[in-house]
């Protein structure tokens, strides 16, 4: 069992998946920290206060004056809809996807170059055969006679 599960850790399929979660966290964290550090405080200049996790909506009576924070909602028992977090959610999440949709954007246009450099370079490889005008069979660039039908060749 124990050299079952050695070889099962050891294909290589799980070294790419173990690479690749490694790889994915440190990507998330800098993704993240694009999102918070970057753009939210762009969008807190233009709209304001990007952040509504203070919107919620009180389930229910409560005496007294009407609580600021969804913390001192619960503190005081009551229920809370706390759509203003459902709200800064989908802001997150579409900032994230807008950005990674960037960053795989010109990932794809890097690999795109190298592709369009190696055609370019496939292009200007000269042809090294033709074709006998004669009998349509596959002849050296260079021949002035054809092999295959000894027909003489006109350059």
């Amino acid at each position: 069992m124990i050299k079952e599960f050695k070889k099962f850790i050891m294909r290589g399929n799980m070294i790419d998946l173990a690479v690749g979660m490694i790889i994915g966290a440190a990507f998330n964290a800098i993704v993240t920290s694009l999102v918070n550090d970057i753009f939210m405080p762009i969008l807190a200049a233009i709209i304001g206060k990007p952040d509504f996790s203070d919107l919620f909506i009180i389930f229910g009576d409560y005496e007294g004056v009407r609580p600021v924070t969804i913390e001192a909602a619960q503190e005081a028992g009551l229920t809370t809809l706390n759509y203003g977090n459902f709200i800064t959610a989908i802001i997150n999440f579409l900032l994230m996807a807008l950005v990674v949709f960037f960053i795989v954007k010109g990932f794809n246009k890097l690999a795109e170059g190298g592709k369009k450099l190696n055609k370019k370079e496939e292009k200007k490889a000269e042809p090294t055969t033709k074709t006998c005008p004669f009998c349509q069979s596959e002849i050296s660039i260079k021949a002035t006679r054809c092999p295959h039908c000894t027909s003489e060749l006109k350059k």
